[in-house]
């Protein structure tokens, strides 16, 4: 395929990201997939042979960015895009009931592991004229209670895509709101973290999953 592209794909193991790399991968391109999970990306790397890297590894770890684009250059000789898609939505608690240290967990994962990951592609991105997109949420244009933490690392996440945006003209940096989708996540949702979200909170996520 002409146009196969290469791609870094954070959070490939499950969810949105598992289907994205289905999707790009059917479509021939090639892909470095991180996740802390091994086996799902192995699988990925069994069924599309010879367009996938496996680079596993906790996303807290900001080496973990050169290392993937490393993998990249190793394997595949170039850096197209870029798709932060991880994330964890813990900790589900009032500010009140929070630590300081929980929400700092958080943001690891969710936004300074992303401006790790970010400034290790930049580089090569800029070879490519490539493109760095995020996935956000709704949580980081609207307030949900005891989500504080998740929501206000996206909508950090939101304004780095802006700030990348102008900073680094030739690359294009986006960030785009999926809404809600039926994954893992939204299941722990409903199932994990209903007795600690706010009654009306969980109610909309049970109804969304019964109405489809």
């Amino acid at each position: 395929m002409a146009d196969s592209k290469v791609i870094i794909l954070t959070g490939a193991s499950r969810g949105i990201g598992l289907a994205i790399a289905h999707y790009l991968l059917k479509q021939s391109h090639k892909l470095v997939v991180v996740s802390r999970s091994e086996g799902p990306l192995r699988e990925l790397e069994k069924t599309y042979t010879g367009n996938v890297a496996v680079c596993a590894g906790d996303l807290a770890d900001f080496d973990l960015g050169q290392k993937a684009v490393d993998l990249a250059q190793k394997q595949f000789q170039r850096l197209d895009g870029l798709i932060i898609n991880h994330g964890v939505l813990d900790p589900v608690k009032k500010l009140a009931d929070s630590t300081a240290s929980e929400w700092r967990d958080a943001y690891n994962v969710n936004f300074f592991s992303a401006v790790a990951m970010s400034k290790a592609a930049l580089p090569e991105l800029r070879k490519s004229k490539g493109c760095i997109l995020y996935t956000s949420s709704g949580a980081a244009m609207n307030a949900y209670p005891t989500w504080g933490a998740y929501g206000s690392a996206k909508a950090a996440m939101n304004h780095l895509a802006m700030t990348l945006a102008n900073e680094e003209p030739e690359i294009t940096s986006i960030s785009i709101r999926p809404g809600v989708v039926d994954t893992e996540m939204q299941r722990d949702i409903r199932e994990k973290h209903n007795t600690a979200m706010f009654e009306k909170d969980a109610a909309r996520f049970k109804e969304l999953k019964e109405t489809g």
